[in-house]
């Protein structure tokens, strides 16, 4: 992707940004005027952000408000990196700069002994150059072989190779977050930093300055620094130490999607599915995941992400774009029987419970059963599918799998009044392709079936499906 062109008519040196009524802000404050004029306009602020409109979006927006440096705090899948990346939507367009400064400054207001002295001896014709605000954003994922270098900077041995002493501020190769300068840095899962480099960020989040190697160099930068934390990572993998903890202004949990129907719009907004895949299928997946995430026999410290959603629904697609391959159907539209894929795909996804060896497999049918039985439960409520019942008892078995087309399904079955019914319910009409038909179809059939099964399954499992 090509980077945006500024639009004609810019200032171009210091005079004519200095003339044009310019007046230099610092980031917080940048973020602060824009958001506040977004919300007084009613302008959406978070595109593909879903299931934190009352939640986390709105401490979010009053942090900023404040002024305050964030952490957000969730397990993984919650979108904690997505929602920090589109903060900069909330900066100016275009800001100046001086043009090939190594730290992006204000033409107004340079920061480094290089650029105070081409700013002194240009003064107005100190040249200007204009960046996006997608340049001003700069993420670093924490490894634990990230170094003091790597965020701040450290001693260039090839400038003072070219002569410069030691001691000379213009010998530092600046780290990530002097670059960041005037705008924003992300670090992703911030405990996972050594102490001691976390050390290194106290400086720059409280005095806004940095310190290397004894250099008595003060910059004073203007970034936000946002981070990133999962939960166990306090008792597990590392910390984060207190010091830093208590420079964050804001500390914000994050949580998964709390209703289905927000799983199913993240889902439908974030899969590839290359074959049709109704809502109600979707729906099915969103309660399975919802039901993995109750479930004490799986870990809920590490949480169930909500790729594992995305993966469940893009997994039902393939199968039905496989089945469609193999039995000629056109279009590839995905049925019940297609969920059948997705525990033994996607099991390697959750981190089960100690003790809960060997029976990986049996909670995750269950659990897809009882998914599929809710969701048909809602769908068909006050809907009576005995005489459906009473026909594949007399005669008419349907058979389904990977190998059975939809049409196959249909014509198995008498002309009842009731599957017009159930289409309806799915919103599927009549002429509608035999796969969509037949998709709500089987919702019904395993609505029937598992009304037995899974009455059966709660009865001896009681104590092992909780």
């Amino acid at each position: 992707m090509t980077n945006p062109t500024p639009p004609p008519g810019l200032p171009r040196t210091a005079g004519e940004l200095r003339a044009s009524g310019h007046a230099p802000r610092s980031v917080k404050a940048e973020l602060r005027a824009n958001l506040l004029t977004a919300l007084r306009s009613g302008r959406a602020l978070w595109p593909g952000i879903v299931g934190f409109d009352r939640t986390v979006l709105p401490q979010l927006e009053r942090a900023l408000i404040a002024g305050h440096d964030v952490v957000l705090l969730g397990e993984r899948g919650q979108g904690k990196t997505r929602l920090l990346r589109s903060l900069t939507e909330l900066l100016d367009e275009w800001t100046p700069v001086i043009d090939g400064s190594e730290l992006g400054e204000h033409p107004l207001r340079p920061i480094t002994p290089a650029s105070r002295r081409r700013a002194a001896e240009l003064g107005d014709e100190l040249p200007v150059a204009w960046r996006h605000r997608g340049e001003r954003y700069a993420e670093k994922l924490a490894t634990p072989d990230t170094s003091v270098g790597d965020l701040v900077g450290d001693v260039d041995p090839v400038k003072v190779a070219e002569g410069r002493s030691l001691g000379d501020p213009e010998t530092i190769h600046f780290g990530l977050v002097p670059r960041a300068h005037r705008g924003i840095v992300t670090v992703n899962e911030l405990p996972d930093l050594a102490e001691r480099i976390q050390v290194a960020l106290l400086n720059v989040m409280e005095e806004r300055d940095i310190q290397i190697r004894g250099y008595h160099l003060r910059l004073p930068l203007d970034v936000l620094l946002v981070a990133t934390a999962n939960p166990e990572d306090y008792t597990n993998r590392g910390r984060i130490i207190t010091p830093l903890k208590d420079r964050f202004g804001a500390e914000i949990r994050t949580h998964y999607p709390l209703d289905v129907d927000d799983e199913v719009a993240l889902v439908r907004q974030e899969a590839d599915l290359p074959a049709e895949v109704g809502d109600h299928l979707l729906e099915v997946l969103a309660r399975f995941v919802g039901h993995l995430r109750e479930s004490t026999a799986v870990d809920q410290r590490s949480g169930v992400s909500a790729r594992f959603a995305i993966a469940a629904a893009e997994t039902v697609s393939a199968a039905a774009l496989h089945r469609a391959a193999v039995t000629g159907e056109h279009p590839a539209v995905a049925r019940p029987v297609d969920l059948a894929a997705v525990p033994a795909v996607l099991r390697g996804k959750i981190e089960f419970e100690a003790g809960e060896e060997g029976r990986e497999d049996e909670l995750l049918g269950y659990l897809l059963r009882r998914s599929v039985a809710d969701t048909a439960r809602g769908l068909f409520a006050g809907l009576d599918l005995q005489s459906l019942a009473q026909a594949v008892a007399d005669g008419h078995p349907v058979a389904t799998g990977e190998r059975v087309s939809g049409h196959d399904v249909l014509t198995a079955l008498p002309e009842l009044p009731v599957l017009h019914q159930v289409a309806e319910r799915l919103e599927v009409r009549a002429g509608d392709p035999p796969g969509r038909i037949a998709s709500a179809v089987e919702l019904a059939l395993e609505a029937l079936f598992l009304a037995k099964r899974l009455g059966k399954d709660a009865e001896d499992d009681r104590s092992v499906y909780s």
